[in-house]
């Protein structure tokens, strides 16, 4: 199987060519993809639990704490103790964060819209099944999952 046939090979392509367009947007607006996307997992009204957003997005908590570290030193975000749970800490936006969470939501938008646009709504619907099969193939398959054998 040549690598241009192979499953993972167009799905990384795929979101290394997305990813390059969405930083190419972001970097005009003095922030990366990456602060994009956490922008767009924090509630604007009511914050978000910092411990939420990591599974949210596929993360790391360790990375994440870098993120937002570096995201709170731009002004973007601010933390406070939850008030539910006074070990936690709920992650808000400030006006500044808002204003770049809306430009990170154009931006997905508008891309999203354009592949509506463009790419046959069955080709689509296809396209989402087959997908979700092969996210439900790496969740649900023993052959991807850490066993130890047992002897």
């Amino acid at each position: 199987m040549k690598r241009e046939e192979s499953i993972d090979y167009n799905i990384k392509a795929a979101w290394h060519a997305i990813s390059r367009m969405y930083n190419q947007q972001a970097v005009k607006h003095g922030i990366t993809t990456s602060i994009g996307f956490v922008l767009l997992n924090i509630n604007t009204k009511e914050g978000t639990p910092a411990t939420k957003i990591a599974p949210l997005m596929g993360l790391e908590s360790r990375s994440l704490t870098r993120m937002l570290k570096n995201m709170e030193e731009k002004g973007l975000i601010y933390k406070k103790p939850d008030p539910e749970d006074k070990r936690s800490v709920r992650i808000f936006l400030t006006d500044l964060g808002i204003e770049k969470k809306a430009i990170s939501r154009e931006t997905v938008k508008t891309f999203n819209e354009e592949v509506i646009k463009t790419i046959d709504h069955d080709k689509l619907e296809v396209f989402f099944d087959v997908i979700n099969s092969v996210n439900d193939i790496i969740e649900n398959s023993d052959i991807y999952k850490n066993k130890e054998s047992v002897h």
